[in-house]
């Protein structure tokens, strides 16, 4: 069997393992049609990024003054680095920072409705949202930048948890992402 071949085994299993995850999604609050695959897309095309945080075996959440649930991450400044975006974006959002690498898990490949992209320097129509996990500290209050959500609290919670608040009210692929990237993270023990 050749590398090709097992890679494509390795995503076809994931897919069928995580199907909510995998299926074509339509944001509708973006204008945009995404579908999940564990191939990482090229650097250029990435214009967001977010990460389940883990803090002592939990899952760290953020939560904004709507009352939503969210992972923290966002959107790539111009000629901002992954890594660099990762680490600004859990500052502001989380008060925490890396503790460890981040895995990267895959991406959502995107294709926008929008006649122009989101931001002057983003790859436009398409584009891709990358998720991740790494081992992180939250030591201190999120920065809450003035152009950024608002956050009010930041938790750290048991992954079922973690997956029940992002999936309420909303697509269970969040469900999935959280317990593929529990997976993920037992497996890099």
């Amino acid at each position: 069997m050749t590398d090709t071949t097992d890679r494509a085994g390795e995503l076809a299993d994931l897919a069928a393992r995580f199907p909510a995850l995998h299926a074509p999604q339509r944001w509708a609050w973006g204008g945009i049609d995404a579908q999940f695959s564990a191939e990482l897309p090229p650097d250029g095309l990435i214009t967001n990024i977010h990460l389940v945080g883990f803090s002592q075996g939990q899952v760290v959440l953020c939560r904004d003054a709507r009352g939503h649930w969210f992972l923290p991450g966002g959107t790539r400044e111009e000629a901002e680095s992954i890594e660099s975006c990762l680490a600004r974006e859990l500052r502001e959002e989380a008060g925490a920072g890396l503790a460890g690498p981040p895995v990267w898990l895959g991406a959502h490949r995107c294709v926008t409705d929008s006649p122009v992209p989101y931001r002057p320097w983003q790859p436009h129509p398409e584009k891709a949202w990358l998720w991740g996990w790494a081992e992180v500290t939250v030591d201190s209050a999120p920065t809450n930048p003035a152009d950024g959500e608002q956050v009010v609290e930041v938790r750290a919670m048991p992954p079922a948890e973690a997956g029940r608040l992002l999936t309420r009210g909303r697509e269970a692929w969040w469900g999935e992402l959280i317990a593929l990237a529990v997976e993920s993270r037992s497996n890099h023990s």
